[in-house]
């Protein structure tokens, strides 16, 4: 992948990556089956940048974060961090590494153990280091809390005490004080109030600024992704269909889901003339997803062939990839009928 910024190594990259979960069947013998999370995802990320993941639920974007960061092992492919094969370290090595890479989860309000008093949850991270005293603890803490816009008599109440804005910021304090350079924002937002949107992402970027973070920020809101992020994915059913900067991509979308994706963005001028692109049909299953391009069913501009090849990324502008066959067409060996003769979705042709 393209990326804007001049350094040459950038801070996480992903070759071919896929993740597959293990199935059981229907009968005691049957043959085992695989979810197809993720498959063969390649992508980089340089550091100091907010990178965005976009896509509906069950497209694979919250897998694909784990992946990052080790919380889910890969089924093929190479993550390196800092140009280093993560899952090639060993595991004292891997643990080192993995103070790196911290997250921040979606939900604030299963995230947090009830139990634990605010100043027991951000310590957390400090404590099972083991490498600092209980002063040194309480008094990162008590910084973390004025960070985030809590106090300090904060630092002993629960988490039931709090918001759903206030527990995310408890969740964030606690993401940061390890002192991280990788940070996977997994849909922070979505879970809130819409109130609180704004205040918890302009508390992300400046944290960001100061702390000089990389963000990897997942979500389905394309008008958050638009302003936050220089870099993005647009995923579906598990693989990339649209990649590059987040300029070009919203100036000049060009793969179907992509453009229907940003048709279903609410606008603020009411009177913009505005045509909504409406996909058909379900997902398919990630037990069975479709041989060709994984959106042929749904897609209103499906061809001969979509059905049965795959679709590559290929750069069609600077910092811009598409993996669509109205894109790239199809070679003389992939399909051997019409290559332009529009096929219903329904009738698989």
């Amino acid at each position: 992948m393209t990326r804007n910024s001049p350094d040459p190594q950038p801070l996480l990259e992903m070759e071919n990556v896929s993740v597959d979960f293990p199935v059981k069947g229907p009968y005691p013998f049957s043959k085992k089956c695989w979810i197809q999370a993720v498959t063969d995802v390649s992508l980089e990320v340089s550091e100091g940048e907010t990178f965005g993941i976009v896509g509906e639920s069950g497209c694979g974007k919250t897998t694909l974060a784990n992946a990052m960061i080790g919380m889910v092992r890969p089924t093929a492919g190479t993550v390196r961090f800092q140009g280093v094969d993560l899952y090639a370290l060993n595991p004292k090595a891997f643990k080192e590494a993995r103070r790196e890479m911290q997250m921040i989860f979606q939900d604030p309000f299963s995230s947090l153990n009830p139990r634990f008093s605010v100043y027991e949850i951000i310590r957390e991270p400090l404590y099972i280091r083991g490498q600092a005293s209980e002063t040194v603890m309480k008094g990162k803490v008590l910084e973390l809390l004025k960070l985030v816009g809590l106090d300090e008599e904060d630092m002993y109440r629960y988490p039931s005490d709090f918001s759903g804005g206030q527990r995310q910021r408890i969740g964030i304090a606690r993401s940061i004080i390890l002192n991280p350079r990788f940070l996977v924002c997994d849909e922070p937002v979505s879970a809130l109030d819409v109130s609180v949107h704004a205040q918890i992402l302009n508390l992300l970027m400046d944290i960001q600024k100061s702390r000089h973070l990389t963000y990897v920020f997942v979500s389905h809101n394309l008008a958050v992704v638009k302003n936050i992020c220089q870099n993005m994915v647009v995923m579906y059913l598990g693989m990339i269909m649209e990649s590059g900067s987040s300029d070009a991509i919203f100036a000049n979308p060009l793969h179907p889901y992509t453009k229907a994706l940003l048709s279903a963005v609410l606008d603020i001028d009411v009177t913009k003339p505005r045509d909504r692109i409406l996909l058909k049909g379900d997902t398919p299953s990630p037990i069975d997803p479709p041989a060709g391009c994984r959106f042929w069913q749904r897609c209103p501009s499906a061809m001969k062939g979509c059905r049965t090849v795959p679709a590559k990324l290929v750069e069609v502008e600077p910092d811009h990839q598409v993996a669509c066959h109205l894109i790239s067409g199809f070679s003389a060996q992939q399909v051997a009928d019409s290559l332009h003769e529009p096929v219903s979705p329904k009738s698989g042709g």
